[in-house]
């Protein structure tokens, strides 16, 4: 094994639990781990459950939903419709009401390994499926590359085709949005993997990943005979079991080789800088693993069993045939690593096999702890690897409250009394289930948040109803779902309560809540999005339940679902948002408390009014406020010109559009702003 030549196997050791301790703090701990997994897990148990059978289904896949939480990784997200089925065979369709499914029959006939055909087998009401269909002896298929390309900016209209996804950026995370059919089955081109699972996964994995079967994603092999109208297979949902079937060390392994790919191999030269991805780092950790090379994984040996995954990637290459988990027959070099480029990065791999352990040193996030401990190491004799020595549980709680954010899926945000209905009895339904203490917090946080927009949606209904009484009870009934949302949700959420005194003409009510609420927001120990001075957090409320730090110590933005009117001068933001398909307006909560502080004095004491108008203009102004993120800054610059206009100064307003004009990535607002600037421009040229 190629160490470090001149350090014994005890200072290996020693070597081997630092980069344990150091992709701990990177990656996340055992518990972080678990409780990001848990939150997904449950969140869509809930989006299943409420999705209608001609609905849209959505999967949250990649990186993020195994559990990491690198910083630029990107958020892979899978989109398929509920009542269309791919089969495998004929005799799979009698499980299938046709009057109601879209059945669809994989022809791999003339495919390469890992590829398909899809054919139409039954009508279908989905104009995108229609236009996509070609006719190929006398049968009707589904092209993969005019799907993609009617599909690619349906989340989101700036989108662009990267593989078999429409990718896009909002702010500074990146999206890949990949539509795709669903088949219940388990694909015979990968009945092997099935016979091969000996060690691992357990067999109840195994019988969970082929049970759930697989999903076919628009793309097809530049090799095969019908490249355009092929689809690959794609083992997304089994693979993210996989990851979770790991111990802590295999997923900080797999961790390591992510870092180790993006931080040293990409590095090497813009000439191989992307031949290798993370699905290759994947793949040969799930072969390490399965073909148990590592017999023990643990802190002690951790080098060692990347060492075993980086050979075996160096094997791969010099062969040039990447084994794909599932269907080894599938080479997964076959379209980018050949001929010279494959030479060349042999060679530079070969280069960096050739230092031995200190390839690692390349390594921005590693390499300078590793250089502490070969300096230190006859001072230091022991290496804590227990990772509740060096988490702090603000840092939990940090973790706790992002991972806890309400599922912004359109299946569970609020459309109507039916829907809401439907979700809360679904939430009603888990409660009565075995749920773990992190899944618990998450429908906690989603049932705060169903209940603070049916307050507001009932507003709405009965808003312009003659009945009185009928307002009366509406107007109790909200109330009442308000507070009790915020006696679960952040200290944020009472803000949700002026917001419904305001739209109900109750200026001084509201105001109430908005004092009593600053004094919560300028207590010196708030946790908002992530920030928190740790001492003062743990001295005030360490060791409190997380449902009482949620209410007295944690604050997040403010969210608006758009087909809900929560507030009638940013109708025309919502409004536009919808058009642009985004499903809720976030805002900064403290955008939104001087926003309406400004709004209710207009009505009581203009002075006041210009007090709160100057705190919300230095917020926004202050260009490194830790308290408006990138992405808020576009509603916030505008908030701040609707204020500004209805002051009368139309120059500061237009100022104020213009900014939000320039900081809006994706433009959600952006025909809302522009009808704004518009007005301005017109009135001024009358006067």
């Amino acid at each position: 094994m190629e160490f470090f030549s001149s350090h014994t196997i005890v200072g290996m050791q020693h070597i081997s639990e630092v980069v344990f301790v150091v992709m701990c703090q990177r990656v996340g701990t055992s518990e972080e781990i678990v409780f990001r997994r848990e939150a997904m897990d449950i969140k869509e148990v809930v989006d299943r459950r409420v999705t209608a059978k001609d609905g849209l289904v959505h999967m949250l896949s990649g990186s993020m939903r195994e559990g990491f939480r690198l910083e630029g990784s990107d958020v892979d997200m899978m989109y398929w419709q509920n009542n269309h089925r791919v089969i495998m065979d004929m005799s799979q369709s009698e499980f299938y009401n046709k009057a109601n499914t879209t059945l669809i029959l994989s022809d791999s006939s003339e495919s390469p390994p890992g590829f398909t055909l899809l054919q139409l087998l039954t009508p279908t009401t989905d104009s995108d499926v229609q236009s996509a269909c070609v006719i190929m002896n006398d049968k009707v298929y589904i092209s993969s590359s005019i799907y993609r390309q009617l599909t690619c900016s349906i989340i989101s209209p700036d989108s662009t085709e990267h593989g078999p996804c429409g990718n896009s950026i909002r702010g500074s995370i990146e999206y890949d949005y990949a539509w795709c059919f669903v088949c219940d089955s388990w694909p015979l081109a990968a009945s092997s993997w099935i016979n091969r699972c000996h060690s691992w996964p357990d067999p109840e994995v195994i019988n969970d990943i082929v049970r759930n079967g697989c999903h076919f994603v628009a793309i097809g092999n530049q090799f095969g005979p019908h490249e355009n109208e092929e689809w690959r297979i794609s083992f997304s949902q089994a693979e993210y079991k996989l990851v979770y079937s790991m111990n802590h060390c295999q997923f900080l392994t797999y961790g390591l080789l992510k870092l180790f790919l993006k931080e040293v191999i990409n590095q090497q030269s813009d000439e191989t800088s992307k031949l290798l991805c993370s699905y290759h780092m994947k793949t040969a950790i799930f072969w390490a693993i399965q073909q148990n090379i590592q017999p023990h994984w643990c802190a002690q040996n951790f080098l060692a069993g990347f060492w075993v995954c980086f050979k075996l990637l160096l094997k791969w290459v010099y062969e040039g045939i990447c084994p794909n988990f599932f269907i080894p027959q599938n080479n997964m070099f076959l379209t980018k690593v050949h001929g010279s480029a494959q030479n060349r990065l042999f060679i530079e791999l070969y280069q960096l096999y050739n230092k031995g352990m200190t390839c690692l040193l390349e390594s921005y996030s590693i390499g300078p702890w590793i250089i502490y401990i070969l300096y230190n190491h006859r001072s230091i004799s022991f290496i804590d690897t227990d990772e509740s020595t060096y988490i702090s549980d603000s840092q939990y709680d940090a973790e706790r409250v992002i991972e806890s954010m309400p599922y912004f899926n359109t299946n569970i945000l609020p459309r109507d009394l039916c829907q809401i209905t439907k979700v809360i009895n679904t939430i009603e339904q888990l409660i009565e289930s075995p749920l773990s203490h992190y899944q618990v917090v998450v429908l906690q946080k989603l049932t705060s948040y169903i209940l603070y927009s049916t307050a507001f949606l009932l507003q709405n209904m009965y808003t312009y109803s003659s009945v009185n009484k009928q307002m009366y009870i509406a107007d109790k009934q909200s109330y009442h779902m308000l507070k009790l949302a915020a006696k679960f949700g952040y200290v944020s959420d009472t803000l949700y309560i002026a917001m419904y005194y305001y739209k109900t003409l109750r200026y001084r009510e509201a105001l109430s809540v908005i004092e009593m609420t600053k004094v919560k927001l300028a207590q010196p120990y708030l946790m908002y999005d992530g920030h928190v001075d740790r001492e003062r957090y743990t001295e005030a409320v360490g060791g409190l339940s997380w449902s009482r730090k949620l209410r007295q110590a944690v604050a997040e933005d403010i969210v608006l679902t758009n087909r809900i009117c929560f507030i009638s001068e940013l109708i025309p933001e919502q409004q536009s948002a919808i058009q642009n398909k985004m499903p809720i307006l976030a805002i900064p909560v403290f955008v939104m408390l001087h926003f309406l502080e400004f709004l209710c004095y207009r009505h009581i004491d203009t002075t006041v009014s210009h007090a709160a108008l100057y705190m919300l203009q230095d917020l926004v102004h202050h260009e490194t406020s830790p308290y408006v993120r990138d992405v808020c800054k576009d509603i916030s610059w505008e908030i701040l010109g609707i204020c500004q206009q209805i002051t009368g100064n139309p120059q500061a307003a237009l100022y104020s559009y213009q900014q939000s004009l320039i900081t809006q990535h994706p433009r959600q607002i952006e025909t809302a702003t522009q009808r704004r600037i518009h007005e301005i421009v017109l009135s001024t040229s009358h006067q």
